[in-house]
């Protein structure tokens, strides 16, 4: 089993900064990529960014292209989301997910493991 735990949501101001941060134990040494997905009240969960352990591949969504960064740090399994320049429509909740096979790093149904989520929240 994989456990992953997100930290680090909160409420700011828009074109401010956040940093989040997801713990992952258990399974990891196998996974092949780790995901950041969002979703707001009344929308579909949607792709932010992916990185892969092997190699540091990364992939955004073109809505946070420039804006957000995603990083691992292997030694401890933890991945990271530096937004900044935040919009209010950045407002959601994020949840950081672990894949185990090959796939469209976006998609969702890709990802096997999933954390509690981190809400959020941009004020204009």
């Amino acid at each position: 089993q994989v456990r992953l735990v997100e930290s680090g949501g909160g409420l700011v101001q828009a074109g401010g900064s956040l940093r989040l941060s997801c713990a992952a134990s258990g399974r990891t040494f196998s996974s092949r990529a780790m995901g950041w997905f969002r979703q707001a009240p009344g929308k579909d969960r949607e792709f932010v960014a992916a990185i892969t352990w092997s190699g540091g591949s990364t992939y955004y969504a073109d809505s946070v292209k420039g804006r957000f960064t995603i990083s691992r740090d292997n030694a401890p399994n933890t991945i990271y989301l530096q937004m900044t320049s935040l919009k209010p429509e950045d407002t959601a909740v994020y949840y950081c997910a672990a894949a185990y096979r090959r796939g469209t790093y976006s998609s969702p149904g890709l990802y096997d493991y999933w954390g509690q989520g981190t809400q959020v929240t941009v004020s204009s």
